[in-house]
């Protein structure tokens, strides 16, 4: 796996990956993935500091055994400092991608969304890869914008399960919207092409150092989204400050 990064848009990275271009959707069916020990993300602070020893041991246990495994889980639950613990270690490992755990309960908790990512992009090294492996659309661009560099490719198919579409700023039930008549399949393809669509405007915005305008255009899609954007303005202003471009 070989990542470089081209260009900052903010705390945004734009970049390649194996020679795509990042921001990008990742088939998880087709990488390698280190073993982890999942739990909840509410939960008690042993069991989670267990988890992460349990993660630690299996993925040096797995890259022992295979060293072309590059990608690994940061546990933790909604602890900072022991995701922050879980992802030095696995580093330290030989590690080069980290999917984030729990990634659809912190949707749900824009607080602990923004404190956890910002955490985690200024302990990691900056060449490691940083992905969010469930993401709506209209999320992605702020995600990206924090420094995320990665989605798994699912999300479509679990929505489309769901008899649900995928839009770049809402996701509508069609069983109440009668948007349009499809069949799973369809609308598996119709919500795959819409996160695509998503991606490439967030990259081509990061190319002209415009992605801070998408972001701010999206945040009213959600209140979790116009929470956790205030919450980046508001408690890390330095985080994206370290970053912006002066013109």
């Amino acid at each position: 796996m070989k990542f470089e990064i081209k260009a900052h848009d903010g705390p945004g990275r734009f970049g390649k990956l194996d020679g795509a271009e990042t921001p990008l959707v990742l088939n998880k069916n087709q990488i390698k993935i280190a073993p982890d020990e999942a739990v909840s993300y509410d939960i008690e602070r042993e069991i989670a500091a267990w988890s992460v020893r349990e993660t630690i041991a299996k993925a040096k246990e797995a890259k022992e055994a295979d060293k072309d495994i590059e990608i690994a889980v940061i546990q933790g639950s909604k602890y900072v400092d022991l995701r922050i613990e879980c992802v030095k270690a696995l580093e330290e490992l030989g590690y080069k991608a980290f999917i984030i755990a729990n990634a659809d309960d912190l949707i749900l908790h824009p607080r602990d969304l923004v404190e956890l990512i910002t955490s985690l992009r200024r302990s990691m090294k900056s060449g490691s890869l940083l992905i969010y492996p469930f993401a709506e659309a209209q999320f992605i661009p702020l995600l990206a914008y924090m420094g995320v560099d990665a989605f798994f490719d699912d999300a479509g198919e679990y929505y489309s399960l769901l008899n649900v579409l995928v839009s770049p700023t809402k996701d509508y039930d069609l069983n109440t919207y009668h948007l349009y008549e499809m069949s799973q399949e369809e609308l598996e393809k119709y919500n795959k092409n819409t996160i695509d669509f998503v991606l490439r405007e967030v990259r081509e915005h990061m190319k002209n150092s415009s992605l801070r305008n998408l972001v701010e255009e999206r945040s009213a899609t959600s209140p979790q989204y116009g929470s956790a954007l205030r919450i980046l303005d508001r408690d890390h202003a330095d985080f994206l400050q370290e970053y912006t471009q002066l013109h």
